[in-house]
């Protein structure tokens, strides 16, 4: 069954990070301590090269193997950081969206996380890919954070 957790942000951008990409850069760790490969998929690339600075950032026992898209590595890392146009072609179990319409290679998950974050337009934006998933025929679920 393909599936979609939306998060309800309940604070505004403060910092560096949105809550969003904040938000994003903690469950792609736990997921990835859960064993899973994740793609974080940004709207642009200077976000991308933003969530990529903050997981280098964290703390070394919250070390998070990752890589930008188009990036060679000699291994597969388990998470990716994706923007549009632009993604690798490895299988991941998880996708993890921050682009304001749903990214065109969503069929190829079964699992993805989206984010309905406090700002208006933002927030209407969010519906509206609620809607489409909903069309799609998606399963949905919704979690306040």
């Amino acid at each position: 069954m393909k599936q979609v957790q939306f998060y309800l942000l309940n604070q505004t951008d403060d910092g560096e990070l949105t809550a969003a990409e904040a938000l994003a850069c903690d469950l792609a760790a736990q997921l990835w301590r859960q064993g899973k490969r994740v793609i974080v998929s940004c709207e642009t690339e200077q976000q991308a090269l933003k969530l990529d600075e903050a997981l280098w950032a964290r703390d070394a026992d919250d070390f998070v193997p990752h890589n930008l898209s188009g990036e060679v590595t000699t291994y597969a890392t388990p998470i990716e950081i994706a923007w549009k146009g632009k993604r690798n072609a490895q299988r991941r179990d998880v996708l993890i969206t921050l682009q304001t319409e749903l990214p065109e290679f969503i069929n190829s998950f079964n699992h993805i996380i989206d984010f309905v974050p406090v700002e208006d337009t933002a927030k209407a934006q969010a519906r509206e890919r609620y809607k489409q998933y909903r069309q799609l025929g998606w399963q949905l679920g919704m979690e306040q954070r």
